[in-house]
């Protein structure tokens, strides 16, 4: 079975092209599981059936070169592009140079996962947020929509849009790995058809390796596309058993810190905030729920961290930490309430007229945006 071939089979979680040959390739399955596979029409690959049922993931063998072929052969199609983003880690799901690759197409901005952000905020003003940060990156969408694949929210509101907006073509679903795309995809089919979880879906990066086509009723197709790997995100950096941490699952409950200049906050031993110059004032740290914090002076900060690291600060333990890059040091002077961001992890708000310092392990961004809330 060949890329090439008329009668190729893929496997349904994720894309891949099924073969029976190479246990280590992509799309392996052996031939027994084929079999059942085929009389049952459920045909996944040995991959995705361990991850469904154990909740085991084996490494892919996907390029860089293979997701910007992708992304290419989208520009070059007659579609409506769905660009699903994660509102709880916008600047880590934003593709860069996206507006290049799209073509002339049209692109209905998706912001997934809403469900994570406090009840208070009010919506409209969050749509309003996130389309400024797709701007702000080069990109101009028709129309940006909210939803939670998760919990199902405004689903229909959202295929409504995507009908009123595809004007008969085809509709490309992208973004970068941990966004959430599959389950929103999956939402979308138990919408329309009653199937569950057709897709695989995990936290761990890259479920999707090629790829999958959902025929719409007028014989076009939804296509779930490979999630575009963005190496600045924390996924990319932590043991597999802390990824719960930056994919959240329950709405988060901003901590407050009333923080004096001088003061520094760990986050367990994978990320550090430091409140280096600016007025006594109270910062609101928006991580996981189950993220340990831990206050000290930034004067004996160092010290602290190399003592307790892997130990009173966790995760990770002291033994992953030895395979994990060091923390590497970001400065930022805030000219005006700004949040400051770590890729992946989550943000601290930060006051105006203020000096911060961000750290995160090499390769894991941490910038400075607009406040979101």
């Amino acid at each position: 079975m060949t890329e090439s071939s008329d009668e190729e089979l893929r496997c349904i979680g994720c894309g891949a092209v099924i073969q029976t040959t190479d246990p280590k390739g992509v799309g392996y399955t052996p031939k027994s599981a084929l079999e059942r596979g085929l009389k049952s029409h459920e045909l996944y690959c040995q991959r995705c059936f361990r991850l469904r049922h154990y909740n085991e993931i084996a490494p892919v063998s996907l390029t860089d070169d293979d997701f910007l072929r992708l992304l290419n052969q989208i520009g070059q199609k007659d579609a409506l592009i769905v660009y699903v983003v994660d509102v709880f880690d916008v600047s880590g799901s934003l593709i860069p140079g996206l507006h290049r690759f799209v073509g002339d197409n049209p692109v209905l901005l998706v912001g997934n996962k809403e469900d994570l952000l406090p009840h208070s905020l009010r919506r409209s003003k969050l749509t309003d947020w996130v389309r400024q940060q797709a701007n702000a990156a080069g990109l101009r969408p028709l129309d940006t929509v909210l939803v939670s694949g998760k919990k199902r929210h405004q689903i229909d509101r959202l295929l409504a849009k995507i009908d009123h907006y595809r004007k008969g073509k085809d509709v490309y679903v992208v973004g970068v790995t941990n966004v959430g795309k599959s389950t929103l995809i999956n939402a979308i089919i138990s919408q329309r058809s009653g199937v569950k979880d057709l897709i695989t879906t995990s936290r761990f990066p890259g479920t999707t390796l090629d790829k999958i086509e959902i025929p719409l009723d007028d014989g076009h197709k939804l296509v779930d596309t490979p999630g575009i790997v963005h190496e600045e995100q924390m996924a990319h950096i932590l043991p597999a058993k802390y990824l719960k941490l930056v994919a959240p699952q329950r709405e988060i409950k901003p901590r407050t810190y009333q923080l004096n200049a001088g003061q520094t906050l760990f986050f367990g031993a994978i990320a550090r905030f430091d409140y280096v110059s600016g007025q006594r004032e109270g910062f609101e740290a928006y991580f996981d729920n189950n993220l340990m914090i831990h206050r000290t002076k930034l004067a004996n900060a160092d010290a602290f961290y190399e003592k307790h690291a892997g130990e009173l600060l966790t995760p990770p333990s002291k033994k992953e930490l030895q395979s994990m890059p060091a923390l590497e040091r970001h400065e930022f002077a805030v000219e005006e309430k700004s949040d400051l961001v770590i890729e992946g992890l989550g943000w601290v708000t930060v006051p105006a007229h203020s000096s911060v310092v961000g750290w995160a392990p090499k390769g894991v961004a941490v910038l400075l945006r607009k406040a979101m809330i």
